[in-house]
């Protein structure tokens, strides 16, 4: 458990200390942001912030992940402190994603190119990370034969019938893609998406504190032994997803409106993709539709004005994604965030409750 405090307390230190810092830099190189001239005209004000913030947090996450392990085994030499297959897998496919956004915020900033990487090839980057986390997860069995995912469907836990690992990879990558997209879409007012996101990695910090403690492992000493978890490292996960909530709540002082800076696709695309593993490695897959509402919300907005429009010409939005709708209908930015970030608080609360509801019935 200490592991997880530290995690938080180091992360939320590096990005409050470290984004300034960051700042700096990419504005003496003058990588700032690119806005739409299609979008809000109230936004026009924000061309030239610093942009790839994600680079702040996702080095955060990192380092707080692997100094919380040290300190802990520092402090504590008979506690197993190191790091496990799945926390290593969900950082690896954080970093993994958040190159190839950063690959295109590069490409947008610095070489004049608004779009960034061709969609060929932003799509092949995100492709190959999310095959390589897909495939590498459902090896390194533990002595329970559980490997950091499993070829099965979950929600609370895993049911249904093994859906084979060439399903399990196409699944996977739905997923990645899914919340990559679902997170980058969401990225379009000041601390929105990073505000959202701190309350779903507090959500999977309590999951993986409570499958370690309900673990099937320990079915002796279980209060509940018929609604135990077969997770191969929930303790870790609790601890990637600590590093993660601190290290963006302390990006999210320097995001909140006004902005000092912008997470970009580095960190949007990051983001999405260690939500996604989080699911994954903790058999929660369908209930990451519940907990990340707000990602399911903004992203069918955009899918819905789209078919729309296709169909019958005709938009449902004034804008898409949906936070630029509320924009346009004369709603301040705070105010769409703060009621946004409401609305995730929501789906957490209603997540959480049928995570417990499921363990609780299950006698």
């Amino acid at each position: 458990m200490k592991q997880i405090l530290f995690a938080g307390v180091i992360g939320l230190f590096l990005t409050l200390v470290g984004t300034p810092l960051l700042i700096k830099l990419l504005a003496r190189k003058g990588y700032g942001q690119y806005i739409r001239d299609d979008g809000p005209r109230e936004h026009a004000s924000k061309r030239g912030t610093p942009t790839m913030g994600g680079i702040a947090f996702i080095f955060a996450t990192v380092a707080a992940y692997f100094l919380a392990k040290g300190i802990t085994s520092y402090l504590d030499p008979d506690i197993d402190a190191g790091p496990t297959f799945s926390g290593l897998l969900v950082i690896g496919l954080m970093v993994g994603m958040g190159l190839v956004g950063f690959l295109d915020d590069y490409i947008k900033i610095v070489k004049r190119r608004s779009l960034g990487l061709r969609a060929r090839a932003k799509m092949i980057g995100q492709l190959l990370v999310g095959i390589a986390f897909a495939v590498l997860s459902l090896q390194f069995a533990d002595n329970r034969g559980n490997t950091p995912a499993s070829d099965k469907l979950s929600f609370i836990t895993d049911f249904g019938w093994s859906i084979g690992p060439v399903l399990f990879v196409v699944w996977a990558l739905f997923m990645i893609l899914a919340m990559s997209n679902g997170v980058n879409l969401t990225d379009g007012l000041d601390g929105l998406a990073t505000g959202a996101s701190v309350l779903v990695f507090g959500a999977y910090t309590f999951i993986g504190v409570w499958q370690f403690q309900e673990s099937c492992a320990n079915a002796l000493t279980l209060t509940n032994p018929g609604a135990c978890y077969e997770v191969r490292d929930p303790l870790d996960l609790a601890v990637v997803a600590s590093a993660l909530m601190g290290s963006c709540l302390g990006f999210l002082w320097w995001n909140t409106s006004p902005a000092k800076i912008f997470m970009g696709d580095t960190g949007s695309l990051a983001l999405g993709g260690v939500l996604a593993g989080l699911a994954i490695c903790s058999r929660t897959e369908l209930l990451m539709a519940i907990l990340g509402g707000l990602f399911v919300l903004i992203t069918m907005s955009v899918v819905i004005q789209v078919g729309s429009f296709r169909l019958t010409g005709k938009r449902v939005f004034r804008m898409a994604p949906l936070q630029h709708h509320f924009e346009l209908k004369g709603w301040s930015e705070v105010l769409v965030v703060v009621r946004f970030w409401i609305i995730q608080g929501i789906c957490v609360i209603v997540g959480l409750g049928l995570f417990y509801a499921g363990w609780a019935t299950d006698k």
